[in-house]
């Protein structure tokens, strides 16, 4: 256990340095002030929380502080790691009772959705599931060369069309390739779109669509990768994909290089959707269940 909370430790320090290391400073043995509010204010905003999540923290601790009778600044640290925590959502167990079960990928360009693809790829077959890669990325060639690439080295069959084929046709293919095969997971790549791109949402709807008409039930689920750098500007992409196809839960990537960690609760509180998954690194080992205790310490524990 030391070990996980040691790699989000590590996963999260350009957050934990850039932000939330100026608290240790203003959580000294000082009186708590006006001072300590605006500071903690700025520092909150700072790492991405946003301005109503930070609102509703301050709201949280100065009625804790005032309950409780606090006056010094240290005894603020233990109360911001018990709000912090109370924010966001533990993930459900991922139940496949389905097989095979469809999870659709979606997200924006450069989110590192194939990528995620992959890790989760390998973390299901660590764990003795079969599984299958549908490349419905039909207009990037380099996403399907990538996927393929990923798909030979984990030993994953992959269900591809030609460059520019009809997306929805792809990951038809792919349920019933898995459905012939007995395959436990598929794993349908999407196209990076826009959110504001309406023809491209509408697609993404059709592809949706297809799935549903290829297996009952399916998608099973739908996974909004996001990308841990953009920080809030990637709610509003997070709740055109939740309208569109109905996403189900969130992959926060790069958090390894994002100093913008706290958009984790902003996205908690606007969209209500579980974070599943964090990328703490490159490797294919570094896509790690969301825990919220180790990701609270982790941003805190500068």
């Amino acid at each position: 256990m030391s070990e996980l909370f040691s790699k989000w430790r590590l996963g999260l320090s350009k957050t934990s340095k850039s932000a939330f290391g100026r608290l240790a400073n203003l959580l000294g043995a000082t009186e708590i002030n006006q001072e300590t509010w605006d500071e903690m204010e700025s520092i909150l905003i700072q790492a991405d929380l946003g301005i109503e999540t930070t609102s509703d923290v301050l709201d949280s601790l100065k009625r804790m502080v005032r309950d409780q009778g606090l006056t010094r600044a240290n005894e603020l640290r233990e109360l911001l790691r018990v709000d912090l925590r109370s924010r966001l959502i533990t993930p459900p167990a991922l139940n496949w009772n389905t097989r095979p079960s469809v999870i659709l990928i979606v997200g924006v360009n450069g989110s590192g959705k194939t990528t995620t693809i992959a890790k989760l790829g390998k973390r299901f077959c660590d764990e003795g599931r079969s599984v299958l890669f549908g490349a419905a990325d039909t207009f990037r060639a380099a996403a399907v060369d990538q996927l393929q690439i990923w798909g030979d080295r984990l030993k994953v069959e992959v269900v591809a069309g030609a460059p520019e084929s009809d997306p929805g046709a792809v990951a038809f293919n792919a349920i019933q390739s898995g459905i012939a095969h007995k395959i436990d997971l598929i794993l349908i790549d999407t196209a990076g779109r826009l959110h504001t791109r309406f023809n491209l949402m509408e697609e993404l709807k059709k592809i949706y669509r297809v799935v549903g008409k290829a297996l009952e039930g399916a998608p099973h689920a739908v996974w909004l990768v996001l990308d841990a750098t953009t920080g809030q500007n990637a709610l509003q992409q997070a709740g055109a994909f939740k309208d569109a196809v109905n996403a189900t839960g969130v992959i926060l990537t790069k958090l390894d290089s994002s100093a913008r960690g706290g958009m984790a609760f902003a996205i908690q509180r606007e969209l209500g959707m579980p974070i599943l998954f964090a990328g703490l690194g490159e490797k294919l080992e570094d896509l790690e269940p969301f825990n919220p205790e180790a990701f609270v310490n982790g941003i805190l524990d500068s």
